[in-house]
């Protein structure tokens, strides 16, 4: 039998070539699993993995409540189900692949503080977009980002992977390859295209990405990767606008991913066409919004309750 951590990379083979799962998934997996690989080595030196039982299990999850992050603060109940996420997984992919372990369906996780749905309303987007100085180029950029990512309810890491001969402007379309090397077409709206094209108009550069730095010193066009935008760079250039803005919301770019979601939702979308512009691989995944757009709701309470007299509910879509 190999040893734990030879088992745990085999998962990482796993996660890698038969689930395509992203770098950024199989990063964080190895984090969370090597703080296990760690306390088992110091707390169960002896004992192999098949020979794991709830106790140690409850031991392991005291350890994790009394571990700190870096900022010196106990982990979040969150944070914490992360980890025991990635362990129940990883045993799932021991007990496939008939190495008899602990049962992952008898690790409980315990309940977590439902977060609430951040997004934006449609004049907080509007304030949001016209915060860029799109007299120069490095705002023209940012103005069509703004516009793409609430345009498509694109992930940060699918809009920084963008080229620009990927983006059909006449058609208002493109491909990407998200979460889980998974295909989908993407569609523009007609302003968010616009503002693309003034964008790339404006350009005097022939590097492939859609959406390049301009600071620090430029680079051979051969070597336009580098000149790449980096997701970071763009979560950076949303805090900035939304400060600028000053909305009540401390909204990121997935905010602006849950927004292109709730938008197409409370204005009659169905939630299967949604998810497939999202790009989630189960419905469960979208269905989070159903509670803050559910039309059929807001309808049953406009006609019905005494407090609406007179309002018809197709006045307040």
């Amino acid at each position: 039998m190999a040893a734990l951590p030879q088992l745990v990379e085999q998962f990482f083979e796993y996660l890698e070539v038969e689930k395509n799962s992203s770098k950024l998934t199989i990063r964080d997996y190895r984090h969370y699993l090597e703080t296990f690989i760690n306390w088992h080595s110091s707390n169960l030196p002896e004992q192999p993995i098949e020979k794991l039982t709830l106790d140690n299990i409850r031991k392991y999850r005291v350890f994790l409540a009394k571990r700190t992050d870096r900022h010196g603060q106990n982990l979040k109940k969150v944070t914490q189900n992360y980890y025991v996420i990635a362990l129940r997984s990883f045993l799932r992919y021991l007990i496939k692949n008939d190495i008899a372990t602990l049962e992952p369906s008898k690790i409980d996780l315990p309940k977590t503080e439902s977060r609430s749905l951040k997004f934006l309303e449609k004049e907080q987007v509007e304030r949001l977009v016209m915060m860029p100085d799109t007299s120069k180029i490095d705002g023209l950029r940012d103005r069509a980002i703004l516009e793409l990512l609430f345009s498509t309810g694109l992930r940060v890491s699918e809009l920084v992977s963008l080229n620009h001969e990927q983006i059909n402007l006449d058609r208002r379309e493109f491909g990407v390859i998200g979460k889980g090397k998974k295909s989908r077409i993407v569609f523009i709206s007609q302003r968010a295209a616009d503002w693309i094209g003034r964008y790339l108009t404006a350009r005097r550069d022939t590097y492939k990405p859609l959406f390049i730095r301009y600071s620090g010193s430029e680079i051979d066009m051969d070597e336009g990767e580098k000149m790449r935008l980096t997701a970071r760079s763009v979560e950076r250039v949303v805090k900035k606008y939304v400060r600028a803005a000053r909305l009540p919301v401390d909204a990121s770019v997935h905010t602006l991913r849950h927004s292109f979601a709730t938008d197409l939702l409370t204005n009659g979308a169905d939630i299967r066409s949604v998810q497939e512009m999202l790009g989630h691989k189960n419905i469960a995944t979208t269905q989070i919004y159903t509670h803050i757009t559910n039309k059929q709701l807001r309808d049953v309470h406009n006609n019905f309750h005494s407090g609406n007299s007179g309002i018809k509910s197709e006045k307040v879509d």
